[in-house]
């Protein structure tokens, strides 16, 4: 099989032209999962797939990764053979805030007798899910607010950190191996995110080998990412990935 991580949008929040972070992993060119659903990521996943998502991952609810969810469920609910089906993954300790986010506006239409979760199949985790045969580890990441933001691995083919300040320690164990780190990072860091100074000084030579950069700020901050000699995901860029390792029997 051949495994490939798509991006659709590579950007951060304020970074439009980038699109709103997010990607989808890919087995023989089918999606199987996607990461984050931004403002413009369904747009941008129907174009490439023709297809709504069958499986998404949140990795937080900051409106850049979550804003989409409610297009979706128009889709979703008005398609009879659509609805229910998509499966929603996120940590357990991050359903309050989606709901708030996106589920508990009043009237989520405007004829009343629909909950915004039944356009989905809704399943929240802990350590990590199974999907298709595949365990997923969720971990947590540094954004904000303790335990308001994970990210997802799969063992020996990737990790995604989604937004996050650089967590050495977390990915040493996440992302062992050959596999790709799909690590958030700007030209400068903040409370929140990773700068570029924030991964040359927190991370080994071995981990940052790894590394794919995204959630930057522009363009050219992207070309000074790639100038000091990192690899930085453009959008719609497709990076191979190795084969996952069979299911850990421990898992779930």
């Amino acid at each position: 099989m051949n495994w490939h991580l798509n991006f659709l949008g590579v950007g951060a929040a304020h970074a439009a032209e980038l699109g709103s972070s997010a990607a989808v992993l890919e087995r023989d060119g089918v999606p199987l999962l996607l990461i984050d659903c931004g403002p413009d990521t369904l747009d941008r996943y129907m174009a490439t797939y023709d297809a709504l998502p069958s499986a998404i991952f949140i990795t937080h609810t900051h409106m850049d990764h979550v804003a989409g969810l409610e297009r979706l469920f128009i889709k979703l609910w008005f398609d009879e053979h659509l609805r229910g089906n998509t499966r929603l993954f996120l940590h357990a300790g991050l359903m309050p805030w989606l709901q708030a986010r996106v589920a508990d506006y009043p009237g989520v239409l405007a004829e009343g007798g629909v909950n915004f979760w039944e356009a989905f199949r809704l399943i929240p985790c802990t350590r990590g899910f199974w999907l298709d045969g595949l365990w997923f580890d969720v971990f947590a990441t540094r954004h904000h607010v303790p335990g308001t933001s994970y990210g997802l691995a799969l063992d020996d083919c990737f990790a995604y950190t989604g937004d996050t300040r650089p967590i050495p320690e977390v990915l040493t164990r996440h992302a062992g191996g050959a596999a790709l780190i799909a690590h958030d990072c700007s030209l400068v860091g903040n409370p929140s995110h990773t700068g570029i100074d924030d991964i040359e000084r927190e991370y080994p030579r071995a981990l940052r080998r790894q590394m794919i950069l995204y959630h930057y700020g522009s363009a050219a901050d992207g070309e000074a990412l790639a100038a000091r000699g990192y690899r930085v995901a453009a959008t719609g860029e497709r990076v191979a990935l190795a084969p996952p390792s069979a299911s850990r029997a421990d898992a779930g």
